[in-house]
Parts: structure tokens; sequence; C-alpha cells
């Protein structure tokens, strides 16, 4: 009788050995799952915060992450005498979203100083920095052009008017008035001005000298990159919209646009090498300090080729 109920027993203790093993592989199973399930909302919840970062914050070339502002001042900041420290001008960057790393810039910048060599950009640098009066005054048109044009006769002997391209004339115009229309941003509501090729039409002095095969135009993110040569010209404006206005034609003295012409000098870099600004030639209304990116809302330049 023993060894009857041993042997019923074997079964029953089985049956109760495997049940507590399925119970046991479920309650596991579903661990498993659970902590599956935790760690893949966790990942989402994490992309969906990164993602939202990355609309409000940039990643600056030294691993700090912070937020830019791409609002700008008044007028009246451009025209304050700051005390020059390194960190005005590195802060002043937090309105530029395209300055590329330390290395793309100094890429940039190598690769512009392989480009052939302006004789009448070193010119008008070297007629600069010998002049005893860096700040004439007058209007940044008038300064910068006449700067330009004294080094072109200078270099090759005769006015630039005389090797402007007949090509650049129109039913209106000259070639010596497009270039000079174009230099101004002369806009108004004529078909005179929108009979100018848009391309050029805003960009000033770039807009200009481009047009007439004497140089190359670089934009905002060339500028900011290092690709500039010494010498360049350049034409900013304040606001965007201003010169869009500009571009497609404006009564000007309603809009009362404002902008700025000069010349590029020399960038400005800090002590890990960075672009942070760079100097520039006018008639004395900014050359007193080192240009930053929130200065304009619109940059324009041109590496001039003869």
């Amino acid at each position: 009788m023993n060894t009857s109920l041993r042997n019923e027993s074997i079964p029953l203790k089985m049956w109760l050995k495997n049940s507590v093993t399925y119970y046991v592989l479920l309650v596991l199973i579903g661990l498993i799952l659970l902590s599956c399930s935790s760690t893949k909302k966790n990942k989402q919840k994490t992309i969906t915060s990164n993602s939202h970062q990355n609309t409000t914050q940039v990643q600056s070339s030294n691993g700090n992450t912070a937020t830019h502002n791409y609002g700008f001042d008044d007028h009246e900041f451009i025209s304050l005498r700051p005390v020059l420290r390194k960190t005005i001008l590195s802060n002043a960057l937090d309105s530029v979203a395209q300055i590329g790393s330390h290395t793309s810039a100094n890429e940039n910048e190598f690769v512009a100083n392989l480009i052939d060599k302006s004789p009448v950009a070193d010119r008008i640098v070297e007629n600069y920095l010998n002049s005893e009066n860096k700040e004439p005054k007058g209007h940044c048109l008038s300064v910068s052009k006449g700067r330009f044009e004294q080094a072109y006769k200078e270099v090759h002997g005769h006015s630039l008017y005389q090797d402007l391209p007949t090509s650049m004339a129109t039913k209106t115009y000259t070639p010596k008035q497009v270039f000079n229309l174009l230099y101004a941003s002369a806009s108004d509501l004529s078909d005179g001005w929108r009979s100018l090729p848009e391309e050029y039409r805003g960009k000033g002095n770039a807009g200009a000298i481009a047009y007439a095969g004497m140089g190359t135009i670089v934009d905002s993110t060339g500028i900011w990159s290092g690709q500039l040569q010494p010498g360049a010209l350049m034409q900013v404006w304040r606001f965007k919209d201003d010169y869009e206005k500009v571009v497609q034609g404006v009564n000007v003295k309603k809009l009362d646009p404002y902008g700025h012409s000069f010349i590029f000098i020399s960038y400005v870099r800090d002590e890990k090498n960075a672009i942070i600004g760079f100097k520039i030639a006018d008639q004395g209304f900014q050359s007193y300090r080192p240009l930053v990116p929130r200065d304009y809302e619109v940059w324009w330049a041109v590496n001039l080729s003869i």
C-alpha cells in the first residue's frame, strides 16, 4: 500500500512542478516585455526631446549648446563705441547660425588665399594702411568707390570705366550708368531699375563689380567662413526686408533703408582661431571697431580678380 501511494504521488509532484515552472516562465516573460516597453518609451521620449531642442539650440564648435537669439539691435547699437574685448565679440556671434567649424573656416580661408591675388585689391589695402586720413567722413558709397577707382587707375593706368564690357548696356543705360546704378543700389519704381539683372540688384558694389566681370560674389556663408580676400568690397543691409524691397524696386525716400558700403581689410580671430569679426575701411562710421555677424542681416562681398 505504501508503494501504491508513493507511485500515485509521483505524477502529482511532477504536475505541480511543471505548473510552478510554467507560471514562473509567464512571470519572467511578462517582466521582460514590460522592461522592453519601458526602454522603448524612454528612447522615444529622448529622441523627441532632442528633436525639439535642435529647433531652438545649436551646438557650438567648443561642444557647448547655446540658444541662439535671432533678434537684432536697433540702429543705435551700431553707432556705439564699445570697449573691445574678446568676450564681447564672442557673445556677439549669438545671432548667426551659419558659421562653420574652426577647421572649415581655416580651410576656406586657405583656399581663398590660393586664388590669384588682385593687384587692385592689394593696392586698395596698401593705400588705406598708408593713408594719414583713414576716416575722411562723407558718404560711405563715395568713399568706398573712390578708393576702388583710385587703386584701379594706379594699377592699370586708366579709369575702370574704360574696361566695362559693352554687354552691360541696356536700351536705357550705358555700361557706365548701369555700373553706377548697381553700385549705389539706386532702387526706384521705374522700369529702368527693373531692367537691370535681378541677380545683381541690391548687392551694391559687389553686384556692380561682379556684373562687370571684375570679381566673384561671396555670400554671407562664405564671408563668415573665411573666404574673403583683403581689399574685397562689401555691401550690407541692416534688415533683410529692406534689401528685398530694394531688389524688387521701391521708393527709397519713403523706405529709408539702412545699408552700408565699405572695404574688407582682415579677419579677427579669438584664442581658438575662430573668426569672430573683421576689420573694415569706411568713412569712419564703423571702421573704429571690427564688425560682428549681428551688425547686419544681409551680407554681400566681391573678391576682386583684376
